[in-house]
């Protein structure tokens, strides 16, 4: 079956799937905790030339993205857009991009860490437009880049 006619969630475990198993099992419970987390969220799924990438935003527009999760083939990152204006006192985040700073997960668990659920609550609290809790979930494939870089190691 061609992969434009498979349903969105299967396209994304299928780019999921590229990936190495602890990366691809890591991916998986980071999505699982950050759906949690935002309800409400739209997903926009970019499986890009470097990573795969999935914003969650208020929108189906990228320049409205808040948060995304990023799978490269040795680790995953979790993106805060606005973080550059965020308090880091820890310098959790990483990057110097004038609009998004990043941290790299030691695993889902990482979510849980304090500081960096101040971070991120910091961040929801700058977005704009802010997400509603009730909005429906959707899970949307906005790329799938055809030439792409090894996604194991």
């Amino acid at each position: 079956m061609p992969l434009a006619e498979l349903s969105p969630k299967k396209q994304l475990d299928g780019f999921i799937a590229k990936f190495e198993p602890a990366i691809a099992a890591q991916t998986k419970k980071v999505l699982a905790a950050m759906r949690k987390r935002l309800p409400g969220a739209l997903e926009l799924v970019y499986d890009n030339y470097n990573a795969l990438a999935i914003g969650f935003a208020p929108t189906e527009r990228a320049s409205d993205v808040i948060f995304s999760i990023a799978a490269y083939p040795k680790w995953v990152s979790l993106f805060l857009f606005g973080g550059q204006k965020l308090k880091d006192p820890k310098k959790l985040l990483k990057g110097s991009g004038s609009t998004v700073r990043h941290i790299v997960l030691k695993g889902a668990v990482t979510l849980d860490d304090g500081d960096v659920r101040a971070l991120m609550e910091a961040c929801l609290k700058i977005a704009d437009p802010p997400l509603d809790p009730k909005q429906k979930h959707r899970l949307i494939i906005k790329s799938i880049s055809a030439k792409q870089r090894p996604r194991r190691s």
